[in-house]
């Protein structure tokens, strides 16, 4: 399906109804408009910049004017075909395709999360070079709740009782869970998932999912589908799936770690491997990037106010910029692996996130480490939960750093940063403007 002509013989041959034009906006979440098949490839599709700078309760920073202009105007939309897979729960025959967002004079629209993907991507070839990438995400099964006053809790599973204690890797209760995780892969197959491992995690009813080693778009356009997927399987056994980055209080947080390595164009070898099998200069320059820049991006890892809740120590959420070899308390993790497999794993990212921006976030990082030469700290032993918590605790802290390293802001692009960080501190002041059921149970009387 390279061209308009081969994807329209393609709906028409698989009896197509409809069509989801699709666009990821700055949460990562999907927006768009159904069109019916038979106009899809005869029109050309347009939406509103507006829904690029929607913050994740609709509403616009006060810099939307000014970096958007005055008139609220058009966007035109340039459907990927390769991202093109059937809805399996629609009713009629329906598929999705992920459009990438142009300017009305044709460039690349600079608030597009993946054409912020792309550009960090082109640094890359610039160099001869080609990321790859494995994302693991966690999320929760969750007992339907339309009250957000009231505490979120696990689904009953088929045994007809909740989880009460912690369950990592247990493969009985995974089982509990069995009818949707059937319907989650049967759903993967339609759409032509590369979805791998399946395991438990420590939370009730908490699972994660493991993505196949590939190129860093295509699996960013797999978890963005992936999202959508789950919470879809979710519904139809009446119970809800969420990614939620600390969801329920007395559970550990959903993360979305990032493996990561760097392909040579010229003869396909792992720059982070030398010749006789060893971790190569490139490998700890690379390491020394994102040790260096992760403070700054930090806000791409944890998009939310929700998102810092997960990092408390013990539970599985790194706390400092320590990094070690198979060390699961460290922040970034080297696995146990053969020199053609060496690779980092990024374990600051939560399921919370918008994939495109959090990927390029983690490369991004990578990229300047690998330009400036920058040497990591030594490998850490031990147990970082003891060490100092080093990382931002708070959206509004994480959204200052992201303005104030020059690097950053360079290779994401000036008004892109502008733009993400006035949209990210409205929903910062909207948070703070919500009184919490501990401050009424414990300052109300008392203070």
């Amino acid at each position: 399906m390279q061209s308009e002509q081969s994807v329209e013989d393609w709906l028409k041959q698989n009896k197509i109804t409809e069509v989801e034009c699709l666009v990821p906006d700055i949460t990562g979440n999907a927006r768009g408009k159904f069109i019916p098949a038979n106009k899809f490839v005869k029109e050309d599709s347009r939406l509103p910049e507006g829904i690029l700078a929607q913050t994740v309760t609709g509403e616009y920073s006060d810099d939307f004017w000014e970096l958007l202009g005055t008139v609220d105007g058009d966007m035109l939309l340039e459907p990927d075909p390769s991202t093109m897979r059937s809805v399996p729960w629609a009713n009629e025959p329906t598929v999705q395709i992920i459009h990438d967002c142009f300017t009305k004079d044709g460039k690349p629209h600079p608030f597009s999360s993946r054409n912020v993907l792309k550009r960090i991507l082109a640094l890359y070839e610039a160099e001869g070079l080609k990321p790859v990438i494995a994302p693991e995400v966690e999320f929760y099964l969750i007992e339907k709740n339309a009250d957000p006053d009231a505490a979120l809790k696990p689904p009953i599973g088929r045994s007809g009782r909740y989880e009460t204690a912690r369950q990592s890797y247990s493969i009985d209760a995974a089982n509990e869970f069995e009818d949707f995780v059937e319907t989650m892969y049967s759903y993967g197959d339609a759409m032509g998932l590369d979805l791998d491992t399946l395991i438990h995690e420590s939370g009730a009813a908490q699972l994660e999912v493991n993505f196949i080693h590939g190129d860093p778009l295509d699996l960013a356009d797999q978890v963005f589908t992936f999202k959508r997927l789950a919470r879809e399987a979710a519904l139809k056994h009446n119970i809800y799936a969420t990614f939620m980055a600390k969801p329920m209080a007395s559970e550990p947080g959903s993360a979305k770690h990032i493996h990561q390595s760097v392909l040579s164009l010229k003869d396909g070898s792992n720059i982070f491997a030398t010749a006789d099998g060893e971790y190569s200069e490139a490998f700890y320059h690379y390491l020394g990037g994102l040790q260096t820049y992760t403070p700054f991006v930090m806000s791409f890892f944890a998009p939310n106010v929700n998102s810092y809740r997960r990092f408390t120590r013990e539970v599985a959420a790194p706390i400092n910029l320590h990094w070690g070899f198979d060390n699961r308390t460290t922040g970034l993790r080297v696995p146990d692996a053969a020199p053609k497999d060496y690779r980092i794993e990024n374990r600051f990212p939560g399921a919370d996130v918008n994939p495109y921006l959090s990927i390029a976030a983690s490369l991004a990082c990578g990229y300047l480490g690998l330009k400036k030469g920058i040497k990591p700290s030594e490998p850490f032993h031990g147990n970082a939960y003891n060490e100092e918590m080093q990382m931002p605790r708070t959206l509004e802290e994480a959204l200052r750093g992201l303005k104030e390293d020059s690097d950053i802001v360079e290779i994401f692009g000036s008004e892109f940063i502008q733009l993400y960080t006035s949209i990210k501190l409205v929903e910062f002041e909207e948070f703070n403007q919500v009184i919490s059921s501990w401050e009424r149970e414990f300052l109300l009387l008392t203070v």
